[in-house]
């Protein structure tokens, strides 16, 4: 009993300190703006333009509609997305997580019952035991729930991610569509 329960503090504490340097990389990923000095412009050399001589980006996809459609039904932004590998992923990870939920629930009420059970008038404690199995799939359950909440958010944040990048060209040369390696040397 008391080894599971350090099995269980370790993955919470190597949980979080992912999540610790996860947050951190996010906080230094933007550059301040105000500490930069912006030009001063000179009226009298501005051009006007009209809207006939500029061009304006549209996105084809639209992430809060991406991420609408995954908070309904999770997997479905992907699927808006065109990314359509992604979708079986969250739908197996989803369902093993809530098959182990629902296993540990039904351990849990089942050694509830049995420790309910061994409370009697000449042993108010109850059987150690069964509580010590009891506080372990209640555990576990618990700790399996954060997991599909944390799979939902992911979820969430892949659908908006993937809807702004639906519109990024990867290919090394688009004209050619060939790549090219180069080596050098010094001798």
């Amino acid at each position: 009993m008391n080894c599971s329960n350090r099995l269980e503090e370790d993955i919470i504490k190597k949980v979080f300190l992912i999540f610790i340097v996860l947050c951190t990389n996010i906080i230094y990923a933007q550059k301040d703006s105000t500490s930069q000095s912006t030009p001063k412009i000179d009226s009298s050399s501005v051009v006007k333009s009209t809207l006939s001589d500029t061009t304006m980006f549209t996105m084809k996809k639209s992430a809060w509609g991406s991420v609408l459609r995954s908070a309904i039904i999770p997997g479905f932004g992907q699927f808006y997305n065109q990314s359509y590998w992604k979708v079986p992923v969250f739908w197996g990870v989803l369902g093993y997580l809530g098959y182990q939920w629902n296993s540990n629930n039904k351990s849990y009420k089942t050694y509830k019952d049995l420790f309910n059970g061994s409370l009697t008038e000449e042993n108010k404690e109850g059987n150690d035991f069964y509580y010590g199995q009891r506080e372990k799939f209640r555990d576990q359950r618990d700790m399996f729930a954060v997991f599909i909440g944390l799979t939902y958010f992911l979820n969430l944040i892949d659908a908006f991610v993937d809807a702004h990048l639906f519109d990024f060209d990867v290919e090394a040369d688009a004209g050619t569509k060939s790549y090219q390696v180069s080596l050098k040397i010094k001798l």
